[in-house]
């Protein structure tokens, strides 16, 4: 056991140093973001998330084919930015979007497309600011999970012809069985996928909401990163 006086000098200690007792974050900017995340990601190699809400919880796997957008939404976790998180707009059939509406984030993550991966029911997927963006790059912080509508085949043909998406028979049995939303394909970057909890997503693109889209009761949640 240390006596008084040493703790008394490990506090003055404690007290000089600017870092003491603080975590060790890295500010990320348009310049260095590259270079950061991918650092990051080598470093921090987790990729299971649990969302816990009212409605019940949520399990995401996140892809290390996009490994920029995993880095960052695994830094953000871990560095609590996602405190009072909420989904704040919700559109059923389409996706339910959850970040923390009023806090920013001052840069953007770059686009990666990947055709291994569309938006079926359940695509975990960044949004975007689309001003001055030719680039389609990913907000640094909000992100969505797709709720969509199953196709007809008839819709589908539709759709992929709108579109010019060249689509796999893969696709096409997974958007007329399971659902998704065709539109948001090589626009979006999506970076994983629920793996429990599609009937949470039910629940929660099912409630109230006004005309801005926004739900009539507020809808928090908890994230963390699974052990």
């Amino acid at each position: 056991m240390k006596s008084l006086p040493n703790l008394i000098l490990l506090l003055l200690i404690c007290l000089t140093l600017p870092k003491c007792g603080k975590k060790d974050t890295i500010t990320i900017t348009n310049e260095n973001k590259r270079e950061i995340l991918l650092q990051y990601g080598k470093e921090n190699l987790e990729n299971d998330v649990i969302i816990e809400t009212g409605f019940g919880v949520i399990r995401l796997k996140l892809y290390a084919e996009t490994p920029l957008h995993r880095a960052n939404f695994v830094k953000l976790i871990k560095d609590g930015y996602y405190d009072n998180p909420e989904f704040y707009r919700i559109v059923q059939n389409f996706v339910v979007q959850g970040g923390v509406p009023i806090k920013k984030l001052d840069y953007t993550i770059p686009a990666e497309f990947n055709p291994k991966f569309y938006h079926k029911k359940g695509a975990l997927g960044m949004a975007r600011l689309d001003d001055h963006n030719p680039g389609k790059e990913s907000s640094s912080t909000e992100f969505y999970i797709v709720h969509g509508n199953k196709y007809a085949d008839w819709e589908y043909d539709e759709e992929e012809r709108n579109t010019g998406l060249k689509t796999s028979q893969e696709q096409r049995k997974l958007y007329t069985t399971i659902g998704g939303e065709m539109s948001l394909d090589n626009q979006y970057t999506i970076f994983g996928e629920v793996v429990e909890g599609l009937d949470v997503i039910d629940k929660i693109a099912s409630v109230k909401v006004y005309s801005t889209e926004r739900p009539y009761k507020k809808i928090p949640f908890e994230i963390k990163l699974a052990k």
